[in-house]
């Protein structure tokens, strides 16, 4: 996420080669939109110590640091492991080395990157050695693997000289090279060092020891979640042997602190001493006025309620509500085109049209939850003024937010469907979210796609299940995801639309392309878009992308969210700007 190089390089990179990661001079603040001296994006002097209760809906998605591809998952792993970089609360542009000692090094071709790591970072125990470059190695490789189904390797670091998706557990990859123990060198078959870079802030790149987790990794899927060391400044319990006592699958997760960590090496302060994550808050109304009701409490995975948000943001209790600013992320119903006529464009536009997108979001809390797209890349991202803005471009069947059920029946012809609805036989799955206003807003999509004639099997199940076994599972043959989001890997367009639209990124396991999209002149104009350096260059290529997938409706976008959150009296809590949720270690009790 952070490069020195002769190339111009995307924003995030770029930035941290200047030497501004962590400065006061950042593009976008990241101070909240609700002010308050108990909540924001900018980090306080803290208290030391104490427990914090977070408030879950659902499990993770995996406990495994390597395999979470989930906001809430990856506040668990930021807690608990140290990626080569990661971001600062305030800061969700600019990295700062974590592990690593200072910026990654890009050569001139862009085709190399050479990372030193810092001298005595410890694993947790029952490991309690020192962290070497060989351990970062190991932790990127294992990313590949077929026991390591994780979703974002194969998209950012696929051009590592040697690298295979599906690996034998223990295959090593040429393209990283470990010449002493505190450098790592990856070597690139393509022009692509830049975004490996940026790609080392996910948890992916934290170091894993070979030697205690390749028995583990052995297993398909692998074991190593639950057997996980820790380098960050807490750890999930665990015992003598290493088994994690500390998380109870769909229960709880508790963290404690880590005795092997050393303040000296980290930016983090880390003020408490223990954080309880309690999961099967299934009704997001009881556990808001939980949290503020009570002390030492904040939210976690679920959605702040519609009626709690209007009580707080007029009421007395207004400084237990943080909004984020604009998140980087976009919430859209996805179509499985691999299904017909979900293949056909002008169905897909047709429920473009029909579906009240106002409405969707009048469910999950109106306007102080965001805005109602117009295309994919979210405001505050480069590529997103490029693409149209606020306008958008300017596509017919986005054009009423409300939906336009005579433009989507014309769609529906142009498709073949002389009636202007659906009038097949078949009944198609839909998955959504089974937590509060995520079931309202799919709901509200529902009555949209009914209206066009199609015959709809709805089931709402708890989020991870929704991710894990149906709407991230191609074989599932789930039609129609309507709860899905996507949240900026880190400070560059091709994060959002990459992993989750490119045809080359369709998984087995873990697939973040959910409506399996595998167009050939998008994929094309994203596999150019990749090599483009410049920053100005780099954010018209991706928004050129953007404009076929908005032309191509290769989902409904309905939100670019801002986060509401809501925290007890007692808390100071910081919202890491990055992740849009509240920075485990940052926030202290008061």
């Amino acid at each position: 996420m952070n490069s020195r190089t002769l190339l111009a390089l995307p924003l995030a990179v770029a930035a941290l080669a200047a030497g501004c990661g962590g400065s006061d001079d950042k593009e976008s603040s990241g101070s909240s939109t609700t002010k308050s001296g108990t909540a924001s994006g900018a980090p306080t002097q803290g208290k030391q110590g104490g427990k914090l209760t977070v408030l879950y809906a659902a499990d993770v998605d995996n406990i495994d640091p390597s395999i979470t591809y989930y906001q809430y998952g990856f506040n668990v792993a930021y807690a608990t492991q140290r990626p080569l970089y990661s971001y600062k609360p305030d800061d969700q542009t600019n990295p700062e080395p974590d592990l690593a000692e200072g910026p990654p090094e890009i050569s001139d071709d862009a085709k190399t990157v050479t990372i030193k790591i810092k001298k005595g970072v410890k694993f947790s125990p029952p490991v309690n050695r020192e962290v070497t470059s060989k351990d970062v190695k190991y932790a990127i490789e294992r990313g590949f693997t077929s026991s390591v189904p994780n979703g974002y390797n194969g998209a950012y670091m696929g051009d590592l000289i040697g690298a295979k998706t599906s690996a034998k557990p223990g295959t090593e990859i040429p393209g990283i090279e470990t010449p002493d123990d505190q450098t790592v060198v990856f070597k690139l078959s393509k022009p692509t060092g830049a975004i490996l870079a940026g790609a080392l802030v996910l948890p992916g790149s934290a170091p894993v020891p070979r030697d205690y987790a390749l028995k583990y990794d052995k297993k398909n899927p692998s074991a190593y979640g639950v057997h996980q060391v820790s380098t960050g400044p807490y750890m999930v319990e665990n015992d003598a042997s290493g088994k994690l006592v500390g998380y109870k699958a769909g229960r709880s997760i508790h963290l404690v602190r880590n005795p092997n960590w050393d303040k000296a090496t980290d930016y983090k302060p880390a003020y408490l001493d223990e954080i309880q994550i309690d999961e099967g808050n299934t009704d997001p109304v009881v556990a808001s006025r939980r949290i503020l009701q009570t002390d030492s409490m904040v939210n976690g995975d679920f959605q702040v309620p519609p009626s709690v948000l209007k009580q707080l943001s007029q009421g007395a209790q207004k400084a237990q509500l943080n909004v984020s600013p604009p998140t980087g992320r976009i919430r859209y119903v996805s179509f499985d085109t691999t299904q017909k006529p979900f293949d056909d464009v002008n169905v897909r536009k047709a429920l473009n049209a029909a579906i009240n997108r106002d409405a969707m979001r009048l469910a999950f809390g109106g306007k102080l939850v965001g805005d109602i797209p117009t295309h994919f890349i979210p405001p505050g991202l480069a590529g997103y003024e490029e693409a149209g803005g606020e306008k958008g471009p300017g596509v017919d069947f986005m054009a009423n937010p409300a939906g336009d059920l005579k433009l989507a029946q014309e769609y529906m012809k142009k498709a073949g469907y002389a009636s202007g609805k659906y009038d097949g036989k078949e009944t198609y799955l839909m998955v959504a979210d089974s937590t509060g206003v995520q079931k309202k807003a799919a709901q509200v999509a529902l009555q949209g796609i009914e209206q066009l004639g199609f015959k709809v099997n709805f089931q709402a199940v708890v989020r991870d299940s929704m991710y894990t076994k149906f709407c991230q599972v191609p074989s599932s043959k789930v039609a129609i995801c309507p709860s899905v989001g996507w949240l900026k890997d880190f400070a560059d367009p091709q994060t959002m639309l990459d992993p989750t639209f490119n045809g080359k990124n369709i998984l087995k396991v873990g697939n973040s392309n959910f409506p399996e999209f595998d167009d050939e002149e998008t994929n094309a104009a994203m596999e150019k878009a990749k090599l483009v350096v410049g920053a100005k260059e780099r954010a018209q290529a991706w928004a050129d992308v953007d404009k076929l997938l908005t032309e191509k409706a290769a989902a409904v976008p309905w939100l670019w969210d801002k986060q509401p959150n809501v925290l007890a009296k007692n808390v100071n809590g910081v919202i890491n700007t990055a992740n849009a949720s509240w920075d485990l270690t940052h926030t202290s009790l008061k």
